[in-house]
């Protein structure tokens, strides 16, 4: 690699001023809007990068110290390294440069399911935005055909080594590279797409599994679903959490649906037979005579399927008996005479009934 002051064409003694105006002069001649031999281009991408190492005092002087072209010395090693091992001082002599490729983050989607989808389960497209691997640059962050280079500053290391005098002598201790932010390398021609980052901005369809009997708040993991990592590190996890809409006719209590069925007070009385539609189809209904109001009807197994297992809990079928509020004349006499011929004891208080359907009690009082 080409000494950076050679680039500049300034000596090593060179003033901060004297670098300064030897860039412009160079800059002149060499940008792209003035000269455009694509020689120039590259040759000035040096010249810009060399200056911005020489123009940063603490990136001379490791530059300087670090043993580049014409450098002045090597990495310091010893009793520097053994101090900073007891008393810190940033990254430890051993550590090395750090990875750039890094796992992607978690990502959190939430998908409303009906609850005639909990009953067997169903499987759900799902479109997410989310990071994805760059499709031109393959997470390497470069612009195709190249590729990343060494530090100059740090020469691979990702850490810079700073000597400060102490009681204990000449210490040095190493602190994360300011030129390549610690990873050892830096990314000369970052790819177009991705901004030098591996990764871009993307939507993509997957098909998530809505397990039977699942509950609303309940989360799903699905390992290496999440966001991409930056320059194709692995993916994160990602969380799928479901919604239970609410449905106008059934409830759920646990595996068991629950509804109310309304019945002319003239079928209660007589009996009948009659069907409803429930999530999965037709359920036939056998009302018996004399049926009240809140009694309850099990249709054993359609019900919903458990999470884990085949069983099906039951359909829970509570009445409500609607008594007439106008009637003909006719129909008035016929009462009466039911009424007289009956002799139906007077209204009285009785036992309040604590069945397992205390929600449904809610929609008879609502009417």
């Amino acid at each position: 690699m080409a000494d950076h002051y050679d680039v500049l064409g300034v000596s090593r003694e060179a003033t901060p001023d004297e670098i300064k105006k030897a860039y412009r002069k160079l800059a002149r001649e060499l940008h792209p809007d003035v000269n455009p031999d694509p020689a120039a281009a590259e040759k000035f991408k040096d010249v810009t990068h060399a200056y911005d190492v020489l123009s940063d005092p603490q990136q001379r002087q490791q530059y300087d110290l670090g043993g580049g072209p014409g450098g002045a010395g090597g990495n310091f090693t010893g009793f520097g390294d053994i101090f900073e091992t007891f008393f810190g001082g940033g990254f430890s002599g051993n550590s090395g440069p750090r990875e750039r490729a890094e796992r992607g983050q978690d990502a959190l989607i939430r998908v409303d399911v009906e609850l005639d989808d909990i009953v067997f389960g169903t499987s759900r497209e799902v479109t997410i935005d989310t990071a994805v691997t760059c499709a031109t640059c393959y997470g390497s962050c470069c612009q195709p055909g190249t590729s990343p280079a060494t530090c100059d500053v740090c020469h691979g290391r990702g850490v810079i080594q700073r000597q400060v005098r102490s009681l204990f002598g000449n210490v040095v201790t190493n602190h994360p590279c300011g030129s390549c932010q610690g990873y050892g390398t830096t990314i000369p021609h970052p790819c177009p797409d991705c901004a030098g980052n591996g990764r871009t901005r993307a939507q993509r369809t997957i098909t998530v599994e809505v397990p039977s009997g699942i509950d609303s708040g309940a989360r799903m993991q699905l390992r290496g679903g999440g966001e991409a990592g930056p320059a194709g590190g692995p993916n994160g996890d990602l969380f799928i959490e479901f919604r239970i809409a609410h449905h106008d006719i059934f409830s759920r209590d646990g595996e068991d649906l629950l509804c109310t069925l309304e019945v002319a007070m003239t079928d209660a009385i007589l009996g009948t037979t009659t069907s409803i539609r429930s999530l999965d189809g037709e359920v036939p209904i056998d009302i018996k005579a004399g049926s009240q109001s809140a009694e309850v009807i099990t249709v054993k197994g359609r019900g919903i399927t458990k999470m884990r297992g085949n069983t099906r809990g039951d359909l829970k079928i509570a009445l409500q008996i609607l008594t007439p509020q106008r009637l003909n004349h006719k129909e008035r006499e016929l009462v009466r005479q039911l009424a007289e011929s009956s002799q139906p004891p007077a209204p009285e208080l009785g036992h309040f009934q604590q069945g397992m359907f205390s929600k449904l009690r809610d929609r008879f009082f609502r009417g």
